[in-house]
């Protein structure tokens, strides 16, 4: 059993951080406030620092919103670097930059340690299941050491390539999530304004090529009007940003990832920013001026 610290208790952290205790392992964070009741009763300590939680592990995982929350844990004042140990394992689970993942990665090798890029996807679902999809960028030696606790929080477990794959990986997920999404949306829209029972139309194209995930789990949220996160709109849209940027240093147009980002950043303009991804169909919504499901 592993020494792990466990940074980012968020709404994918917190399950995911479970199941390691679950399984035997010894996980320590970083106080922020009170430590929650059932990880605490697994017994998970919070210490001081990302520092002092290094000093206290042989891994170390993190799960946190954006490229300079990682850099920030990483390798700000009382930083992972300032504890780390030779052989120390990083993880980092966040969804951030390419490119930075590969600084990062170079940082943390030039201390002793090894560096591992595993993003993930499957949603607040997919974290409390157990059943993630990980993508993971890495060396072999990486990977062989990573991948017995990736198979804990995940069910589909791929090695992409070096430093940086996995999160290049991500980015191209986010993409297809987040037009898909907004396909089911505009087709779920357009049969409600037809008059059609949209609760049968989405029971039928779950029956044919149509079918989907996002059909099944969002297209519902539709239908309920649910959009308590799940996955929350300002982060997919720190996501379809990193695809936005990389698109640009590669001479390459992503006219439907610029148009989903424009809907997000619509309902970001209504107070949506804290709404789940699935809340794009309220930005359609506001220019049809009519509701998926209502007469």
């Amino acid at each position: 059993m592993s020494k792990i610290g466990f940074i980012g208790l968020g709404i994918m952290g917190r399950p995911m951080a479970g199941h390691l205790l679950d399984a035997g392992h010894t996980l320590t964070t970083v106080k922020r406030g009170p430590l929650d009741e059932t990880l605490a009763g697994k017994g998970m300590q919070a210490l001081e620092n990302p520092r002092a939680v290094a000093e206290a592990s042989e891994v170390i995982i993190t799960i946190v919103p954006d490229t300079p929350d990682v850099e920030e844990v990483l390798f700000g004042e009382g930083g992972v670097i300032e504890g780390l140990t030779p052989g120390t394992l990083v993880i980092d689970m966040s969804s951030i930059a390419p490119l930075a993942t590969q600084e990062f990665a170079r940082r943390i090798h030039e201390a002793g340690g090894e560096y591992v890029d595993a993003p993930v996807s499957g949603g607040e679902g997919g974290a409390i299941n157990a059943a993630l999809t990980i993508m993971v960028g890495a060396t072999e030696e990486g990977f062989t050491r990573a991948e017995p606790l990736l198979e804990v929080m995940g069910k589909t477990i791929t090695h992409i390539g070096g430093h940086g794959a996995g999160q290049t990986c991500k980015v191209a997920n986010q993409i297809v999530v987040a037009l898909t999404i907004e396909a089911v949306s505009e087709g779920l829209l357009f049969a409600s304004r037809a008059g059609a029972d949209v609760s049968k139309v989405r029971e039928s194209l779950l029956g044919g090529l149509a079918q989907s995930k996002i059909l099944d789990v969002h297209g519902q949220r539709m239908i309920d009007r649910t959009f308590d996160p799940g996955f929350k709109i300002k982060l997919h849209q720190k996501d379809l940003n990193l695809a936005l940027e990389g698109a640009r240093s590669l001479d390459l147009a992503l006219p439907g990832t610029a148009n989903a980002q424009q809907l997000f950043q619509a309902c970001v303009a209504h107070g949506g920013a804290d709404w789940d991804h699935a809340g794009i169909a309220r930005a359609l919504e506001a220019l049809a001026d009519h509701e998926i499901g209502s007469q």
